[in-house]
């Protein structure tokens, strides 16, 4: 069978290159072309773009490239009908891939969505068009079976979450091998998550590295996204106890007493490390006001929505401040605190359904199409 999978962000390209992976197990006559990142390229799809040169975040930025974005949907369409594939399969990415799925609904593709387009959170009228151009939804929350099923009358395959897989099937590193690989000395650890994309980037390391002089005891090390040059991060890094590891993630989280990380998925994954965390999240003036007007949600990291209570502090905004970042990380490096988020956690993953998510989701979409 041929596959055409589009992903527009880092976890996206996770997602798509595990499931990747175990399609190729279940489809010995598989080939792959689609949209995405390294992971994918490197699971053995034709890479058609990188989603570093797609990846806008923001209302206002994405208005901004409004003429890129058309270009590049024009492009895409162009691109599947010369591939001809068997299946459409869709990664989150809402606003290019409910485009792409109308266009090719009408041409009569199988249209395949997994990670849902997170229509609970924003512009639920979007439901229409997933029902309408979407033939199946593979949803990673336990919650959405629910939205969608039981409010929209919408039936979707709830396969849990690949985050447990990606975490559990890593080969697993020592502290002191962590510290001597990257020349770190013996203080403890605090990871600095600061997102994928350039502009979020550059909004959150500022905020965070503001508090460094305030907690000497500690060494931080910000985790560099693979799709970023060490050059751009160069202007960020002064401080003697300031590091930088780039596209070793999950390594970091292993041995990491504490944790400040941007808003998405990292903020789950970070969780499913075990480590205490506080959630930032600081956008574009503009992009934030018509944010705010639009989702209805109480919270924005996946921990607290998942576990319909705030679990970690959320630092959103103007109230990112150094002064507020700097007191919830003292509190999160309190043994009262940790205990109880620790508990949080175990409950958070019992939640998620259990491993075995792109395996699951490889031979529905298969047993579907063959």
């Amino acid at each position: 069978m041929k596959y055409y999978i589009i992903a527009g962000e880092a976890s996206g390209d996770l997602h798509a290159s595990n499931l990747v992976k175990e399609l190729a197990k279940v489809d010995a006559n598989s080939s792959f072309r689609g949209w995405g990142g390294d992971l994918m390229q490197q699971a053995g799809v034709d890479l058609v773009k990188h989603y570093k040169e797609q990846s806008f975040m923001g209302f206002f930025e994405v208005i901004m490239n409004l003429p890129k974005i058309f270009s590049n949907i024009k492009f895409c369409k162009q691109d599947i009908e010369n591939f001809n594939p068997d299946v459409l399969i869709f990664i989150d990415y809402s606003g290019f891939n409910l485009r792409i799925a109308k266009w090719a609904k009408h041409l009569n593709y199988k249209t395949f969505y997994y990670v849902s387009p997170q229509i609970w959170a924003s512009r639920e009228s979007r439901i229409e068009a997933i029902k309408r151009d979407i033939d199946e939804m593979f949803v990673i929350l336990p919650f959405e079976k629910e939205f969608y099923e039981e409010k929209h009358k919408y039936p979707v395959n709830f396969v849990g979450h690949p985050l447990l897989d990606a975490i559990g099937s890593r080969k697993q590193i020592l502290p002191d091998d962590f510290r001597k690989q990257h020349q770190l000395d013996h203080r403890e650890i605090i990871a600095l998550l600061p997102g994928s994309r350039k502009q979020e980037i550059t909004n959150m390391l500022s905020i965070m590295l503001s508090i460094v002089d305030d907690f000497k005891e500690y060494q931080f090390v910000i985790a560099g996204a693979p799709s970023q040059e060490y050059t751009f991060y160069e202007q960020f890094i002064g401080k003697a106890n300031v590091h930088f590891v780039s596209g070793k993630t999950y390594d970091l989280l292993s041995v990491s007493k504490a944790a400040l990380v941007t808003s998405g998925t990292a903020t789950l994954e970070t969780a499913l490390f075990k480590v205490p965390e506080v959630v930032c999240y600081k956008g574009n003036w503009i992009s934030y006001q018509i944010a705010k007007r639009i989702i209805t949600l109480e919270y924005i990291s996946l921990v607290n929505l998942i576990m319909n209570r705030e679990v970690v502090k959320e630092l959103i905004q103007n109230e990112l401040t150094t002064k507020n970042l700097k007191s919830e990380l003292k509190k999160i490096l309190t043994p009262e605190v940790r205990e109880k988020m620790f508990l949080d956690y175990f409950e958070l993953e019992k939640k998620l359904g259990g491993k075995g998510a792109s395996k699951k989701t490889a031979e529905l979409i298969y047993n579907k199409i063959s």
